[in-house]
């Protein structure tokens, strides 16, 4: 429940400072600075860019946007994580509210604004809300689309939606500066799920982290099946690197991949004993294990149907690809992550 009697420090003329960690972002970070500038928001505020060691001229892109806006500021992340670069910018920056911002995203224009006034309305620590995924290429819509549906990523509200109130965590975050100092900023171990840790020590510390439908943020999809499973994968191995650090914090949504992946494998082994028993003479019914694999088939056929014959058939063709490879991968990082089975989990990034 949100305080009934919001902090007076922070109000619709609060400072804001914007936060943002780029590494190999020039395609994306443009528009998301051009996003920040163009806020109603009628307060002060202050633009920090974290730029990791990039070699795809992001470097150079950030540095001219800097040059062009006195409120823009560059600074270096030598780590080049993201935890690493919003603590820099963070610490960076001066005024009571800091608005995390993502490479691929862009803020609607009353993005601060709604921010702020929910900030002194709820009395909440950090609000957040819906990160609107939309694709400009087909394959990116395909991705877009099974971020917003609840065979995609689950059908959590930060992705498709749902009624304001308290929740665990919300996408990216507008933060009172003074509650996240208190509880130590982002944890820079964890290189991707930062943000779900961060939210969980201010739930403990006594704070609220408050979700409203009203914030909506545009977000670019991974552009190709190679970035996305790299991206998946990451996600699902911090996941379950999470799911073993904090077992009584997790719902049991986030082992459904990894049931499914493990399900997959068991039951082509079985289908594959089956044929084994079939060519040697015997009764081959180990083949029965193929239905687990076809099942999962039919359920990425269904819906397709279900989800993609709106968006054209080039979208639909490639939400058949999409599907497994978001399933998939990060069900392989769960797996991973959960049973501490990587050798150096800090390099991966998603990226």
């Amino acid at each position: 429940m949100a305080d009934d009697h919001p902090d007076a420090t922070v109000s619709s003329l609060s400072g804001v400072s914007y936060v943002m960690p780029v590494l190999n972002d020039v395609a994306h970070v443009r528009a998301a600075v051009e996003s920040i500038l163009a806020q109603d928001y009628d307060g002060p505020f202050d633009v920090t860019i974290a730029v990791g060691p990039s070699i795809d001229g992001t470097n150079e892109l950030v540095a001219d946007l800097a040059r062009r806006d006195a409120r823009v500021r560059v600074i270096d992340n030598e780590v080049g994580s993201t935890p690493a670069g919003l603590n820099l910018a963070i610490e960076a920056s001066e005024f009571p509210v800091v608005v995390r911002v993502d490479a691929h995203s862009a803020l609607p224009a009353d993005y601060a604004r709604v921010a702020v006034d929910t900030l002194a309305r709820t009395g909440a620590d950090n609000v957040g809300g819906i990160m609107d995924a939309q694709g400009e290429t087909p394959f990116e819509r395909a991705v877009a689309l099974a971020y917003g549906t609840k065979v995609g990523l689950g059908g959590t509200p930060h992705h498709v939606g749902g009624p304001e109130g308290a929740a665990d965590t919300v996408y990216l975050g507008v933060f009172r500066r003074e509650a996240i100092e208190a509880v130590g900023l982002f944890d820079e171990d964890i290189k991707r799920g930062q943000d779900w840790e961060l939210n969980k020590r201010l739930r403990e510390a006594g704070g609220t982290v408050w979700f409203t439908p009203e914030l909506k943020v545009t977000y670019r999809p991974r552009g190709s099946v190679g970035r996305l499973a790299r991206q998946m994968l990451s996600t699902g191995l911090w996941r379950g690197e999470l799911a073993r650090r904090f077992p009584s914090a997790n719902g049991i949504r986030y082992f459904a991949p990894p049931v499914l992946v493990l399900g997959l494998v068991l039951g082509t082994i079985l289908g594959i004993a089956g044929l084994v028993q079939a060519a040697l003479g015997a009764t081959p019914w180990l083949l029965v294990g193929f239905l687990a694999p076809a099942a999962y088939a039919l359920l990425v056929v269904v819906a397709t149907l279900a989800y993609g014959r709106g968006d054209g058939p080039a979208t639909a063709m490639r939400f058949l690809v999409v599907l497994p490879v978001i399933h998939v991968s990060w069900g392989i990082g769960f797996v991973l992550g959960f049973g501490a089975l990587t050798r150096n989990i800090s390099a991966h990034t998603g990226r």
